[in-house]
């Protein structure tokens, strides 16, 4: 899929990307939180947990990267039900060359996925934040 952030070559690198866009728009960002615990008991952690200052209004965004084909694809829909137990709303942003078009597009049709080079535009949607002209 073009323009898919190849650049991005890591996990890591992906979250700090992400958790930099977040920061440029003036919301809080904390990373690594833990949140509760998963079904067989370890602990659930949120890679980013964002905040707008004003309105206290949190999103939770968990990061995966992939760089070639494989199993993190896979893994996602297990992420979206994961989601679905946080006690705010929360998204996934995917980045790296690995993703297949065809589960890259059925995910973000979710509506809970997000392309990180469209992150920025998302968060200002979420956040009521001004849109860029």
């Amino acid at each position: 899929m073009p323009g898919r952030a190849g650049a991005v070559s890591s996990g890591r690198e992906l979250e700090n990307m992400v958790a930099d866009i977040c920061e440029s728009l003036g919301l809080i960002v904390r990373q690594q939180v833990s949140v509760g615990r998963r079904i067989w008991g370890k602990k659930r952690r949120i890679d980013i947990i964002v905040e707008h200052p004003e309105t206290r209004k949190r999103l939770g965004v968990e990061c995966k990267y992939q760089g070639v084909s494989g199993t993190a694809e896979e893994k996602i829909y297990a992420t979206l039900q994961d989601i679905d137990a946080w006690p705010i709303p929360g998204i996934i942003v995917i980045g790296g060359i690995g993703f297949s078009e065809s589960t890259a597009n059925a995910l973000i049709a979710t509506g809970k996925v997000v392309l990180v080079e469209d992150v920025e535009e998302w968060l200002r949607l979420f956040f009521d934040l001004p849109l860029e002209a």
